[in-house]
């Protein structure tokens, strides 16, 4: 009885998997159609990529599967709202207020703060089922983010097929996309680990890029689609952002889980958070894991410079921060992996590494010019 059970589960779990693969190879075919005559060999190489990546991925972690799937379907569903018209965004009540760009990146916003005081409620309370809402807030944050930029994008080439552009060019649309690299890192490890605790410290840094989003975009009003600058008209851009981003995103999670980390060993919360060990080992992979993806990050930008701007490395201010981020990193892992070196060194120098990876990201972009200078207060 129980074998056929599992023969059984096994069975419909690779029809689900058949049916994402056929999800995504539809939707790239449907992408292919709609825009072939704008994409070049390399972008397309790189949407029939994304989509082995994205396969992978949903095969290893049942749940991004799931928010992948809601992503495209209603982010589909957008489209036709749209009917070729960018003015329908404020006559058809679904996208006024649900799923245009703007309205889901707020819902974004909204489901991370409630998120983050559910996850401390939850901590200071102990209560499992408040863990719980707290985590499908954060994944609900995930699904808005991303249907916000798949939509933006669209949007994008409604205002001008010579302005349409993937959405991770200018900073209030890398600091969606922070938020929402950070958060599927995070919701990966709360899944393998087991524990739900530590998300009260990971939507910090997460919120705090919401907050920035929010100033951004009612006090600046930088939220509009930009054409973009000549070096950025580059397929480069669209592995070398999200590479850059997942390294960020790994390694603030790093910095959290850290925070984590310190305050258990000044007896602060101690009896609500994971074990040392577990915080120490969760804190090694998200590092590992960054410095993986930054180091792909940095050699990607040095090949894009050689293109762009006749050399591969010119110690513009971007470029020299980004060599110390990765220096600092580098490191660290040295003395963890070679030195053996273990506990709140390593934690309070992961958490001092978020503030020089910080100003990488942005303080380069806001207070020193150079070549990279696409952002401004």
């Amino acid at each position: 009885m129980l074998t056929k059970l599992f023969k059984s589960s096994k069975t419909s779990f690779q029809i689900f998997n058949a049916l994402y693969l056929s999800f995504l190879l539809g939707g790239a075919f449907y992408a292919l159609k709609t825009f072939h005559n704008y994409m070049d060999i390399y972008e397309k190489a790189i949407l029939f990529g994304s989509v082995g990546f994205f396969s992978w991925l949903g095969w290893s972690w049942n749940h991004f599967k799931k928010i992948i799937i809601l992503v495209f379907a209603i982010s589909l569903f957008a489209i036709q709202l749209y009917g070729g018209a960018l003015a329908n965004s404020e006559h058809i009540f679904l996208l006024k207020y649900l799923i245009s760009s703007q309205s889901a990146i707020m819902w974004m916003n909204v489901f991370f703060a409630l998120a983050l005081l559910l996850y401390w409620l939850g901590l200071l309370t102990k209560n499992n089922l408040v863990d719980d809402i707290a985590s499908s807030f954060t994944s609900l944050a995930v699904l808005f983010g991303f249907i916000g930029l798949l939509v933006r994008w669209y949007e994008s080439y409604l205002i001008g097929l010579d302005i349409g552009h993937i959405p991770i060019s200018n900073l209030y649309e890398v600091f969606i996309l922070f938020c929402l690299i950070t958060s599927l890192l995070y919701l990966f490890y709360e899944e393998r680990f087991n524990t739900k605790k530590l998300g009260a410290f990971v939507l910090i840094v997460i919120n705090a890029a919401v907050g920035f989003i929010l100033w951004y975009t009612f006090d600046r009003h930088a939220d509009g689609v930009q054409p973009l600058v000549p070096a950025l008209q580059s397929y480069w851009m669209k592995i070398h952002v999200p590479a850059n981003f997942i390294g960020y995103g790994a390694f603030s999670l790093a910095a959290m889980v850290s925070l984590a980390y310190i305050l258990a060993g000044k007896k602060i919360l101690t009896s609500y958070l994971p074990k040392p060990a577990v915080l120490d080992d969760l804190i090694y992979k998200s590092i590992a894991i960054g410095f993986i993806f930054f180091t792909i990050a940095t050699i990607l930008g040095a090949i894009w410079a050689g293109e762009a701007w006749g050399g591969y490395w010119s110690w513009d201010p971007k470029e020299t921060w980004a060599l110390i981020v990765w220096l600092n990193y580098a490191a660290w892992l040295h003395y963890r992996i070679v030195k053996g070196l273990r506990g709140p060194v390593l934690a309070w120098w992961a958490l001092i590494g978020l503030v020089v990876t910080t100003f990488a990201f942005l303080g380069v972009n806001m207070f020193l010019s150079g070549l990279h200078s696409y952002g401004q207060l």
